[in-house]
């Protein structure tokens, strides 16, 4: 992910879906920091994110709307709290990124289920496969 517009773009949306729930809990904020570090996005900016609202760029390539959707679906597991807000959001964003809602379901119920919270990406980009055969 080269384009830094893409990248405040791609945080701000996490931002703004870490707050659906109407709280934004440490764990959630420390998430945050640690993909705004891995973006390499300055901590000044960052904090500014939380009071701006930025255009969101539409992203491209399917890699990119299933990267974009993990990392929601970690945040929002993060937190050890699944607000009825947060379930009914993610699955609209999904619909919004032109995922199938089948397969983020089965992709949201496989991470509730693991003890670690996350799956394996290979196994993550398995699931999203399975719908061109």
């Amino acid at each position: 992910m080269e384009n830094y517009e893409l990248k405040l773009s791609l945080l701000s949306e996490m931002i703004s879906f870490s707050i659906v729930d109407g709280h934004l809990h440490q764990k959630e904020y420390d998430f945050l920091c640690y993909v705004a570090k891995e973006l390499k996005i300055e901590k000044s900016i960052f904090d500014e994110l939380f009071h701006s609202e930025l255009k969101p760029i539409t992203l491209k390539t399917e890699f990119q709307r299933i990267s974009q959707f993990y990392r929601l679906a970690l945040l929002m597991r993060v937190d050890g709290i699944l607000h009825p807000s947060e379930n009914v959001a993610i699955k609209q964003m999904a619909i919004n990124m032109g995922l199938n809602p089948f397969l983020t379901k089965r992709i949201l119920t496989m991470i509730f289920e693991s003890k670690t919270g996350t799956i394996d990406p290979k196994i993550l980009l398995q699931v999203f496969q399975e719908q061109y055969n």
